[in-house]
């Protein structure tokens, strides 16, 4: 995992091994970009568009060959979301994430021997995958606004990719999955994923056949087949044989919605993330008070100690209010009044760091992902199946692999977040988008579980607050407070190339600083972000040098 891949700006380019000190220009196109984690995402995404594609059907694109390439980190049996931004400035959410199932119970659970839900298996598969019913919903939009391109098009390089196969990426092969000894015992699992027993090598070509029957199917059903035909037949054959607690009744009751999104008004620009119940909240409060504090001098100890410290109360309101979206017991938007984070900014103390304990973390795997096309329709997409490779279980008669975002919920009856069926977990997926007073607009977002909202608060605020290009906002060494990817401490985590003069004078605030040893790690997110200028309609468009991926476009 301490592996660093150099960006990809080519989508044939294969991976680089070495390490560079630093990323390339940041790639300019012409009228349309997309950035993505997969080389072979980008190159989806780059056909569509030069075909003719709106941004949005190129990302249902990149959504379906993601889905198929990078398995550990996302796929279609996981949940997105999506925020959109229309030529004439209306920006549109979609929710694509699905319920706890009808037999998702804390009495079932607690019956079976469970002090929490567990992270693989059929019994953490215990939620209904979203994802195919966001592309639904999504798709409708595009239509709405001049797409043209059929389903077939769209689906047709991740059909091929799983049928002909495709070379393992090296974020796979170098990533150690946890609890390692149930993901491989979990269903089908290792016919699925693993080569003789063991991961497969970086560049072995591995196919998925019944993964491309299933997409195939899609194009010829449609998308809602996934929910209400015979693609959902299967899938709820085989979760009730397995003995998961999602069932057809289930499928056949989801619908993707339309969520308005939560702004923040800062400096020369208006910022959009997801409501809950995803962390959009935290986000957007990071940045708010990290506006609030002034900070002038970037890649300082000021600079990063105020991302802390606003982090450390993002997280205290997150972790108290955050729940699904119909059951919250206070306005998210309340927390992002003008005189609410003044308040909150006022009691950082710009010497010493605060003791504020986490309630809660979640780690997560996802792919982050955003386009703008021509008109200037821009789309920030997240697409996830939680844990690396999800549940584990890989439904046989589909292909699928279950996500386990279920995980989130608590067996305790009074948590902010109980298990019920019908309740949505909480989630960590936050795309975002900004709009600037000068007409630029920016797509951007990073995966990484409770990381996400610190990566978008560190490459936004390099771009948007110090005036550092795309390239280098992503390039630059990034730092994570709290519990991740299985770690139990709550210090600071920091990449390698950052100054040790910072590191020393973060230290003497009272900071516990952990250094990890490595210049380019995945636990501190695969980030991205695209700008469009307003006067030429150039896109600025970069992905991140710890992915697999890069940034392509006409």
């Amino acid at each position: 995992m301490l592996n660093r891949l150099a960006s990809l700006w080519e989508p044939d380019r294969p991976p680089l091994s070495t390490i560079e000190t630093r990323m390339p220009e940041t790639p300019v196109f012409s009228s349309a970009a997309i950035a993505a984690p997969h080389h072979l995402a980008a190159k989806t995404g780059q056909t569509v568009l030069a075909q003719g594609g709106n941004a949005i059907e190129a990302m249902a694109a990149m959504a379906a060959t993601i889905a198929v390439v990078y398995p550990h980190m996302n796929g279609i049996g996981g949940d997105a979301f999506w925020l959109v931004r229309e030529p004439g400035g209306r920006v549109r959410g979609i929710e694509a994430c699905g319920p706890a199932g009808s037999l998702a119970t804390i009495g079932r659970y607690r019956e079976r021997g469970y002090d929490a839900i567990p992270a693989r298996g059929p019994d953490a598969a215990l939620t209904v995958a979203g994802a195919v019913g966001g592309w639904r919903l999504a798709l409708d939009l595009a239509r709405a606004l001049g797409g043209r391109m059929p389903l077939d098009a769209l689906l047709g390089d991740a059909i091929r990719h799983a049928r002909e196969g495709c070379p393992v990426s090296a974020s796979e092969a170098r990533y150690v999955p946890k609890e390692l000894d149930s993901l491989h015992a979990a269903p089908n699992f290792a016919a699925t994923f693993l080569d003789d027993g063991k991961p497969y090598a970086a560049g072995a070509i591995r196919r998925l056949p019944a993964l491309a029957a299933t997409l195939e199917q899609l194009t010829h059903a449609g998308l809602d087949d996934y929910y209400r035909g015979d693609i959902a037949r299967e899938i709820a054959a085989d979760l009730d044989r397995l003995g998961a607690p999602v069932t057809r009744a289930d499928l056949a009751a989801y619908a993707s919605r339309e969520r308005a999104p939560l702004t923040l008004r800062r400096r020369d620009a208006t910022l959009y993330n997801f409501p809950p119940p995803t962390q959009g909240l935290a986000a957007l409060i990071i940045l708010g008070l990290f506006d609030r504090l002034q900070i002038d001098r970037a890649e300082s100890a000021a600079h990063y100690h105020g991302l802390i410290e606003a982090t450390k109360r993002a997280f205290a309101v997150r972790d108290r209010v955050v729940t699904d979206f119909d059951r919250l017991t206070a306005d998210p938007a309340s927390f992002l009044a003008a005189d609410r984070l003044d308040r909150a900014a006022a009691r950082i103390d710009m010497r010493r760091a605060a003791t504020v304990p986490l309630a809660g973390t979640s780690d997560g795997d996802t792919v982050w992902m955003g386009a703008i096309d021509r008109d200037g329709l821009a789309v920030s997409y997240i697409q996830s199946i939680y844990w690396e490779y999800g549940s584990g279980t890989v439904l046989p008669g589909t292909g699928i692999h279950w996500q386990n975002r279920g995980m989130s919920f608590s067996l305790d009856p009074a948590a902010v977040n109980p298990l019920e069926p019908g309740r949505r977990p909480f989630h960590t997926l936050i795309p975002a988008l900004a709009s600037f007073d000068d007409g630029r607009v920016m797509s951007y977002g990073s995966m990484g579980g409770d990381g996400q909202p610190q990566f978008q608060a560190q490459i936004f605020s390099r771009y948007a607050d110090y005036g550092m290009s795309p390239a280098d906002a992503v390039d630059a060494p990034r730092l994570l407070y709290g519990r991740t990817w299985g770690a139990e401490s709550l210090s600071v985590k920091v990449e390698d190339r950052f100054d040790p003069a910072c590191i020393a004078a973060l230290r003497a605030m009272g900071h516990d600083i952990e250094e990890l040893g490595g210049a380019y790690i995945d636990s501190l997110g695969h980030a991205g972000m695209l700008i469009r200028h307003s006067g030429n309609g150039r896109i600025e468009a970069v992905h991140d040098p710890r992915s697999d991926g890069g940034s392509s476009g006409i």
